[in-house]
């Protein structure tokens, strides 16, 4: 499926082909911090298969418990996470932010990872109470 994301001010456009089998949602602490929220959702695209349009991201890398290294990318003017990759020149695969893609709401995820850092209120939000807008 191609797809289409950019960060929130525009500066940062990209396209790519991805699997929307493997949108992924993880709740690990490392996500809840990175993100500001509660889980972070993710789909996987080749390296091949992503073309950075415009921009150019800020990096910081995050050294995991296990000791890999991470390049989170984001938007230097307006802040938005927009994907990570391993910490190479040129890496296999960029997991893009569902959140930024045009398509996110034809990409729910598959599956979830690190559950045991979940934080319970946030699994269900269905009792709480809705607006439509503000």
């Amino acid at each position: 499926m191609k797809v289409h994301g950019a960060c929130h001010c525009g500066h940062i456009t990209y396209e790519a082909e991805i699997d929307p089998e493997k949108v992924g949602l993880c709740n690990c602490t490392d996500c809840q911090m990175l993100t500001g929220s509660a889980f972070r959702v993710s789909v996987p695209a080749p390296s091949a298969a992503f073309h950075l349009l415009s921009g150019r991201p800020q990096v910081y890398v995050k050294r995991a418990d296990s000791g890999a290294r991470r390049r989170h990318s984001f938007c230097p003017n307006c802040g938005t996470p927009v994907h990570a990759t391993a910490d190479a020149d040129d890496p296999p695969a960029y997991s893009l932010r569902v959140g930024c893609l045009d398509e996110r709401a034809m990409l729910p995820p598959k599956r979830r990872i690190w559950c045991k850092s979940a934080l319970a209120w946030a699994q269900n939000v269905r009792d709480i109470p809705a607006i439509e807008g503000q």
